[in-house]
């Protein structure tokens, strides 16, 4: 019997904020690459995790969650998310069974049946359900929107994860490798720690102060003895928000390098050595300037 040919493609994976689509593609993919948060729009960037098995190659893109727009990054977020659907093989639309429909799922409904790609819709977290509720919940989405396929998952579980790989490979087209069989993601490692930096930020912050935060990389090497050297720059909007992230004598800020140095060791394998300064750009998510000095780029 002959061997199948090698399948590869993009998924974009889109739905409200919070509905666990970092936590699926890290679960996918095996490590964590996108952050993960209690607190809506966490994911501010498409993040490209690759999945790779001996059948085929899926690189997904993990969108900012579709949402009001508050602001010039809200803006972009949307953009973002909604710039995907047209540039891939098929679009898994996640949604949170334990919520329910909301006006934001059918806000990403109507913006679906101006695509053609293949739409998979998702039904996350059933581990928070009773078995009984998941048909009815299946029957109100259906009425909605003609899905390709519908997979009840548990994201956070693992559970059903491996039947959703397969149903997306049917709508993979027969392709190449793009990527080595053992990387996780196409975005640099600096990006990859930044965001591992926020994560922290916002398990230790409360209130405003997530939204207002932003991490990028100054410097990144690798010294003499083999101890990767990092220095990082947190940035908030106002002096407040500094004071909060630095914490009384410096207690919260210790706690965000300590944890986020833990993860960042993991991911790169090497003991780390991590700097953190903090400072403010005033009213930064409205000023295209620092954004795209921050790396958020609009896709247009």
């Amino acid at each position: 019997m002959a061997k199948s040919k090698f399948k590869s493609g993009f998924v974009a994976i889109v739905g409200r904020p919070n509905v666990g689509k970092s936590t699926l593609m890290n679960h996918i993919i095996g490590q964590k690459i996108a952050i993960m948060s209690d607190k809506p729009q966490t994911t501010r960037n498409k993040i490209h995790g690759v999945y790779t098995s001996e059948e085929m190659q899926v690189v997904f893109l993990d969108t900012p969650g579709i949402h009001k727009r508050q602001s010039k990054l809200g803006d972009y977020m949307n953009t973002t998310a909604l710039n995907t659907l047209g540039e891939v093989e098929a679009v898994l639309f996640l949604v949170d069974t334990a919520e329910g429909l909301g006006g934001g799922d059918r806000f990403i409904i109507e913006r679906l049946k101006n695509v053609r790609t293949p739409v998979i819709l998702v039904l996350n977290k059933i581990d928070r359900i009773q078995p009984e509720e998941l048909l009815p919940i299946i029957e109100e989405y259906r009425k909605l929107y003609d899905f390709a396929e519908i997979v009840p998952i548990s994201a956070m579980l693992g559970s059903n994860v491996n039947t959703l790989i397969e149903q997306i490979g049917k709508y993979l087209p027969e392709g190449p490798q793009y990527y080595p069989e053992d990387q996780v993601t196409d975005h640099p490692e600096q990006f990859v720690c930044a965001e591992l930096i926020r994560e922290k930020i916002l398990h230790l912050t409360r209130e405003e102060v997530p939204h207002s935060i932003a991490v990028t990389i100054e410097d990144m090497r690798v010294e003499e003895n083999g101890v990767v050297y990092i220095s990082a720059v947190i940035f908030v909007e106002r002096d407040s928000q500094k004071g909060i992230i630095i914490g009384k004598q410096g207690a919260l800020l210790k706690e965000v390098g300590k944890l986020a140095r833990q993860d960042i060791e993991n991911l790169l394998g090497s003991k780390t050595f991590l700097e953190l300064w903090v400072k403010v750009k005033k009213d930064w998510r409205n000023q295209e300037r620092i954004l795209k000095d921050l790396g958020f780029h609009r896709d247009m």
